[in-house]
């Protein structure tokens, strides 16, 4: 299903997170640079689904997918009614521990860019290997992966606010956790990934761009 136009307003009666209505613009005016020759980008666990009615109508010049496990869609659903556009697709059902990328229905397009934001501090170390991995090998040459989040710097906290956050984190789900940005580095030069910039955003988050530099024979 594909939607309408119209201008973006925030909704209390809709699923709502702070953190997206404070990140949004910061993000999208890394995404307007680093998405000036994407074509279908597939959002990995879009959450509320906040992000994505902020950004495809202000990214006209491309589709974006949304996507997450089945039991977020119904909130992202609620945010697409409420703020159609009409590059913006429906989420797909997409669980990184059993599934591979997912196609969208009606485009049938393959993706040139896939972003995700706050999710690598979340889910578990190995699903964040899976993630690379399928970015790896889906994502064409020069394709990007865009990853915002909190990440440590040479293994310490850049903040005292992400040390009380890394804690909350690990007490809620010990598998969570900022990650520590040389491995996600490292992770991401296994598949083919090579970190192509670096930004700093407000309140200790950055944003990683990574870009395929070569073609992988791996399959997932």
């Amino acid at each position: 299903m594909i939607y309408s136009n119209t201008d973006f307003m925030p909704s209390d009666a809709l699923p709502f997170s702070q953190a997206c209505e404070n990140n949004k613009q910061p993000i999208l005016s890394v995404l307007q640079k680093e998405l000036v020759e994407a074509a279908h980008v597939l959002e990995v666990g879009s959450g509320t689904g906040q992000h994505s009615v902020y950004f495809a109508p202000r990214l006209p010049h491309l589709t974006w997918q949304t996507s997450d496990v089945l039991a977020n869609n119904s909130a992202i659903h609620a945010w697409h009614t409420a703020h159609p556009a009409t590059n913006l697709y429906a989420p797909l059902a997409f669980d990184l521990s059993i599934d591979s990328v997912p196609v969208n229905p009606e485009t049938k397009e393959p993706y040139d860019a896939f972003f995700t934001a706050n999710t690598l501090h979340i889910i578990a170390w190995p699903l964040v290997m899976r993630l690379f991995a399928l970015a790896g090998e889906t994502l064409p040459l020069y394709g990007k992966l865009i990853v915002y989040g909190p990440f440590n710097e040479n293994g310490n906290y850049t903040s005292a606010s992400n040390q009380q956050f890394d804690i909350s984190l690990r007490q809620r789900d010990p598998k969570s956790g900022i990650r520590d940005k040389e491995d996600i580095l490292a992770l991401a030069n296994i598949h083919h990934l090579i970190l192509s910039n670096t930004y700093a955003l407000p309140a200790n988050n950055q944003i990683l761009v990574f870009t395929k530099t070569s073609e992988s024979n791996e399959s997932f």
